[in-house]
Order: structure tokens, then sequence, then C-alpha cells
């Protein structure tokens, strides 16, 4: 099974740079990169210079070297994106509490899957969430209702690649 992983609408650079790490960490085949999300360096970057450098510096931070080591796609369309990887045979798993999600550990291992992480606050728009195979979410004992989104990212490729 391969894992890949899809980062939505990120703001922060050092979450960018931490989700790349865990996803180095855990093996994951794909890291797809869009909407605001900031990200490293690449070959035919459209940014100016002097955004691209001071992003990839700050991804570099808490990357530690995963910025270089991953595959990482950037994409314009996020429904076509994900239209193409469903069509492939993965199983789309969105990383979002909401009324019909299942616990994490109850999300089936058998095809490729691919996690979604998306918006820090506003969490994963609803529109993205109905073409996923899968809301999960990792159940919260204590007083806060949610983890930071590259924590949450990295608990989720644990339990996803046991």
């Amino acid at each position: 099974m391969k894992i890949s992983l899809i980062i939505h609408d990120i703001r922060s650079t050092h979450n960018v740079g931490s989700l790349l790490r865990s996803a180095d960490g855990f093996g994951v085949d794909v890291i797809y990169i869009g909407g605001y999300s900031p990200y490293p360096a690449q070959s035919n970057d459209t940014r100016l210079p002097h955004i691209q450098k001071r992003q990839t510096s700050q991804i570099a931070k808490t990357a530690l070297g995963a910025e270089l080591s991953q595959k990482i796609r950037l994409y314009d369309n996020l429904a076509e994106l994900l239209t193409s990887l469903s069509d492939a045979g993965n199983t789309l798993v969105a990383l979002e509490q909401h009324p019909s999600s299942v616990a994490l550990s109850e999300v089936p291992k058998e095809n490729d899957i691919v996690l979604i992480v998306g918006r820090e606050v506003e969490g994963i728009d609803t529109a993205i969430l109905a073409n996923c195979s899968y809301i999960a979410e990792i159940p919260m004992k204590g007083t806060k209702e949610s983890l930071n989104v590259s924590v949450a990212t990295a608990i989720a490729l644990y339990e996803l690649t046991r």
C-alpha cells in the first residue's frame, strides 16, 4: 500500500515543513501541495525570486532536508486532482472532525491511500469532503477539540502505516 499526502490551503510555512518531515518519516510516496499553501523551490517555479527564497528557507527550518528528498507535485485544481486519484483506485481520506467522520483506525488499508489535510482553523471545505471516500478523525480525550495540523497528520500517517 502506498500513501500520498495532499496539503491544501495550509498558511504556515512551519506547518508545511513539519508535514514534509513527517511524510518523509512515514514513507509517503508523493506530496501534492496547492491552494494558498507555501511550498519549497521547484523547477520552473513561477514565484518571484524573493518569495521563493523566503518560503523555501522558512519551510527548511522544520523540514530539515525533507523539502529536498520528497516527491512534491504542485496542483492548480483540487477537484481534478481528487477525481484523477480516485479514478486510479486510491482511497481518499480527509483528516477532519465532522459529524460523519469515523475514527482513523476504521479506515481500511486495502488500497493506496491519499490523506488530505487542510486549513488550520476552518478545516477542510465541505465541497472537498464530499469527494472523499472517508472523513476520519483522531479521537480526542482532553479539553482541547483538535491538534495542530502537522501533529495530527503525523499521528494519522502513523496509524495508516502500521
